[in-house]
């Protein structure tokens, strides 16, 4: 599984599609296409176009949230968090071949992902981001720590965890000695997508 995720940021369809367009360009491997309070029907064709431009990429394309609309473009997954689907009802509807991430913000929320045997857990936030309404506890640094800390000592082998909330570049390096597989990241992206190539490198 790539280890770098661009979730998209942009108010408008064309914001949106202009930066997936863009993180592609510069290299990006997956998406996470996430377009919270899109008008009417708008979110159903961004998620079209942006599944037409991660094949021409060959790039992953999951979707935050909307089960249906990855069923009706063969989106390569989705994003669910709490409050979403369950990822049993979710299965059902995609297959057993499609990528399923979960929201996490406890061991609890962790241990949950788990045995549910979501494919990645999306793990955070790392630290305050305005990019998120009701955004759950920070865990920082620290609070990462203490969760791999705490699955290691019930001797479980680590599922593949992304940070998410706030993570920029120099974050990485520290995510990886604590024992996070991957980063997903929407601002520091957006703003500058060439960044993507350090991403990449500092993931290897």
């Amino acid at each position: 599984m790539k280890k770098l995720q661009y979730i998209s940021q942009g108010i408008t369809r064309e914001d949106q599609e202009t930066n997936i367009r863009k993180a592609l360009d510069n290299g990006v491997q997956w998406i996470q296409v996430r377009w919270k309070n899109a008008p009417g029907s708008e979110f159903s064709r961004l998620c079209e176009k942006s599944k037409l431009l991660c094949s021409g990429y060959d790039s992953v394309c999951i979707i935050n949230d909307q089960v249906q609309i990855a069923k009706e473009i063969d989106a390569d997954g989705v994003h669910l968090g709490f409050s979403d689907m369950s990822v049993k009802a979710a299965r059902y509807i995609l297959g057993e071949d499609k990528i399923i991430g979960g929201t996490a913000n406890t061991l609890q929320d962790v241990l949950q992902r788990m045995a549910e045997s979501c494919n990645y857990i999306g793990l955070g936030p790392l630290r305050f981001t305005a990019t998120k309404e009701k955004l759950s506890p920070v865990l920082g640094f620290r609070g990462y720590q203490e969760i791999i800390q705490q699955l290691k000592n019930k001797s479980l082998e680590l599922p593949e965890i992304f940070a998410i909330g706030g993570v920029v570049l120099t974050d990485v390096e520290l995510l990886q000695q604590i024992g996070i597989y991957g980063v997903a990241v929407s601002g520091q992206i957006t703003g500058q997508p060439s960044i993507i190539t350090k991403f990449k490198t500092a993931l290897q």
